[in-house]
């Protein structure tokens, strides 16, 4: 069985390519959520094993959720997806805690990348 990743975006459409890549390559999307705070609440009562996390979302955004994870569990682990220009928001996230980062648009070989060597 493929590692539990929950995918984070509010963008259907992203949520659907990255979906698309981890099943590819033989991990396991248990869950999506399309704002931070479904994404807290998923992460809650799933724990996935990895988390692809947007930055810019409404209602809570990826780096507020990202802290909110983290508090739950100190080991949890965050990748971050962000579009061009966001350099700045990505070291926050860093800093905050997330793992890696991916940038939009996705490339699969960079996406499993980042992925293999968060989860080890």
């Amino acid at each position: 069985m493929g590692q539990k990743i929950l995918v984070v975006d509010d963008a259907a459409f992203m949520r659907m390519m990255i979906k698309d890549i981890l099943t590819k390559n033989g991990f396991e999307v248990i869950a999506e959520a399309e704002n931070g705070a479904q994404a807290v609440e998923k992460y809650k009562e799933l724990h996935p094993d990895l988390v692809t996390m947007d930055i810019t979302m409404p209602e809570m955004d990826g780096i507020s959720a990202l802290k909110e994870i983290k508090k739950l569990n100190s080991d949890a682990k965050v990748i971050m997806c962000s579009a061009m220009g966001q350099q700045a928001m990505v070291i926050d996230a860093i800093q905050a805690g997330a793992k890696d980062f991916i940038v939009k648009p996705f490339q699969a070989d960079r996406v499993i990348e980042a992925i293999k060597k968060t989860l080890g």
